[in-house]
């Protein structure tokens, strides 16, 4: 048995759902009567997926009316009709108008026969949409809909949002609040905004509050396998509980918070990886700046960084991954369009775990921000899930557990409409010393593994992607380094048409293909190449600058000869000049950017900012800036053209902080 608030009943009236024998579950309206009996009338009847444990949970009646949602004890979500139900128009105006029915005061045995002597001439319906197993085999314990959304929580650790795609459930995002919460039982929205979760943490009831990422409250109660009830107010705050057959009450009076935060942190431990989305132009504000961070914390932040007021504001947080978040990509468009800011986001780190996410940005100059972000999960893949789905596998040696995805580049040019579905490509350094390159096909939310190489026998660091064109065709481009200093170029143009070809044949599944042998190698450096850009010139040559352990800077000039200049002829790569700046920092150059064919930008853990003049002579320094982010991880550059056609060059860098210079 279970209430679920009905939107259009009198308050006098509530829903009441009932499961019972054969997966069969009820749907009564109760009214109450002062001095007599409840009326109750049967409005409905549903039925449940085949399961086990074959009763419902939780439910809720969507605000848009017509729709009902539940959970049920195998963790599945499911969307049922409710407004052809009969009787729902005449059932609810009666009461509203004060309509009764003569029941004498000895006929409390008669409401269940004269309640359900109709049941058989009402349809049994079957789920409009299906989410099986969603919350695990733990089931779900509560369902909620708050701003247009759904959200659904689970004795998994996790709470959903979802959203109604025509009556499709549909899944944006999964959230994990905080670690150890595996009871999560409710959802509870503030007025002030917050999000309040309330679960249990081994044997104590636990609120914890979204907004300042802490326990409010931690009660010991003995654990969740018992009835119990949450209030709040802005005056105080009541948990009561049934423990050895009493109840027990807690109660707490509001306190004065004595405990301010000067500057909140953005992520609890080192930045890793930074990409810059794009900028939000909101009337009344400058321009804002929205960029994703990466951390070693294993969340990933959408944030907005505004030059005036010079304070980063998080939109969005991603907890998604297992691990640290060690590289993003993004692909586009990312301009702005006539509903904001869109684009995929990928992102990638430990236990060989990609995330893939639809970001939309707009303005909403009703928030703080001035910014809302919505973020829908697209797909994820781990290089392990089949090892995961292995049984006694406790008893085997797991072959490299701890593969790392070190960068990821979105491989150009892929996602044409000349293809018979459209797949974008990612390619992605990993430290087992493979280059992998993966599917994503957005509609089907999948993301394959199509081709690797095991070349380089060594932690590979950073990877680029990259396209050559000319009037015959197009080429898809790869420039991997790695550990011992190399830089390897690829043409992967052959291996991306051969996995679109299987991948539209086997429906979305297919074995890795070989990604072959570079075309040509490069021994840049002496050690670790820890940063990798390259940029097209106006002559359709690319400028390939690297950056390294030792502290040097290695910049090449490549020029792309095909043979007799068909689409499918070989690629050859010929080196046209190439200069190497030994020491050009005192530590690991960890940031390197071309932003002009002979201008080049360096940033190292010295934290040193240096542009650099390219020329026939080599590499002259121009100018140095000190910047104050420790341990520098990675930069990301844009430029902005000015009222007066000058360009204007960002840059924004990332370790122990967050800079925009």
């Amino acid at each position: 048995l279970s209430w679920a608030p009905c939107p259009g009943l009198p308050p006098a009236a509530a829903a009441l759902l009932a499961s019972g024998p054969d997966g069969e579950m009820l749907w009564l309206n109760v009214a109450h009567r002062p001095g007599q009996a409840p009326w109750v009338r049967l409005m409905g009847r549903y039925l449940l997926p085949p399961c086990k444990q074959r009763w419902h949970t939780c439910a809720a009646f969507l605000p848009q009316g017509g729709l009902l949602v539940c959970g049920d004890r195998r963790g599945s979500l499911l969307l049922f009709p409710c407004s052809s139900s009969p009787g729902w128009a005449a059932e609810s105006t009666g009461i509203a108008d004060g309509g009764t029915h003569p029941v004498g005061e000895d006929s409390g045995g008669e409401l269940e026969p004269s309640c359900l002597s109709h049941k058989g001439a009402l349809p049994l319906e079957a789920p409009l949409s299906v989410l099986f197993g969603l919350h695990g085999k733990t089931g779900v314990t509560s369902v909620t809909c708050h701003g247009g959304y759904i959200y659904s929580t689970g004795r998994d650790g996790c709470y959903r949002q979802l959203h109604l795609q025509g009556q499709q459930l549909e899944v944006l995002r999964k959230h994990r609040p905080c670690k150890g919460l595996q009871w999560i039982e409710e959802l509870c929205f503030t007025p002030d905004g917050d999000l309040l979760v309330l679960g249990f943490h081994a044997d104590n009831f636990v609120v914890w509050s979204s907004r300042t990422g802490e326990n409010l409250h931690c009660i010991p109660c003995g654990g969740g396998h018992r009835s119990w009830s949450y209030c709040s107010s802005p005056l105080a705050e009541a948990f009561a509980f049934v423990k050895c057959g009493d109840v027990m009450l807690y109660h707490c009076e509001a306190k004065p918070c004595e405990q301010q935060v000067l500057l909140a942190s953005l992520h609890g431990r080192a930045i890793a990886c930074v990409r810059r989305l794009g900028a939000v132009e909101v009337p009344g504000h400058a321009a804002l700046n929205v960029f994703i961070t990466g951390s070693e914390d294993t969340t990933a932040c959408v944030l907005v960084l505004s030059e005036h007021s010079r304070a980063a504001m998080p939109l969005v947080r991603l907890s998604d991954h297992i691990s640290s978040v060690r590289a993003l990509a993004l692909a586009g468009p990312a301009g702005p369009g006539d509903k904001g800011l869109s684009a995929l986001l990928f992102s990638a780190g430990g236990r060989a775990q990609i995330e893939c996410y639809r970001l939309l940005c707009a303005r909403d100059p009703a928030s703080e921000s001035a910014v809302a972000c919505q973020v829908v999960h697209v797909a994820s893949h781990r290089l392990d899930e089949h090892w995961e789905r292995k049984k006694n596998r406790h008893k085997l040696v797991k072959m490299d557990p701890e593969t790392r995805y070190m960068s990821l580049s979105v491989v150009p040019g892929t996602s044409s409409e000349q293809l018979p579905t459209p797949w974008k490509f990612l390619a992605a350094a990993c430290s087992d010393g493979s280059v992998r390159v993966f599917g994503l096909l957005e509609a089907a939310r999948k993301l394959v593994l199509v081709a690797e190489s095991f070349h380089h026998q060594r932690c590979v660091l950073k990877v680029e992607a990259f396209l050559h064109t000319w009037a015959g065709g197009e080429r898809h481009l790869l420039c991997s380094a790695a550990t011992d200093g190399s830089v390897a170029f690829w043409d992967i143009t052959s291996p991306i048409a051969d996995a679109t070809d299987a991948l539209h044949r086997a429906e979305g599944e297919m074995q890795p293909l070989a990604l072959g042998t570079p075309l040509l190698t490069v021994m840049a450096h002496s050690c670790g190449v820890n940063s990798l850009h390259v940029r097209e010139t106006l002559e359709g040559q690319y400028l390939v600058a690297s950056g390294s352990d030792d502290g040097s800077i290695h910049v090449c000039l490549l020029e792309v000869a095909l043979g007799g200049g068909e689409a499918l002829a070989g690629t050859c790569l010929r080196i046209l000049e190439q200069v190497a700046r030994p020491c050009a920092h005192a530590a690991h150059v960890t940031g390197i950017r071309v932003l002009q064919p002979d201008l080049l930008l360096s940033a190292s853990v010295d934290q040193r900012l240096t542009l650099w003049h390219w020329g026939p002579g080599g590499l002259d320094e121009l100018s140095t800036t000190f910047f104050h982010v420790p341990d520098l991880a990675e930069l990301d550059c844009w430029e902005v053209a000015e009222a007066g056609g000058e360009l204007r060059y960002y840059c924004v860098l990332c370790g122990q902080g967050l800079e925009m210079l």
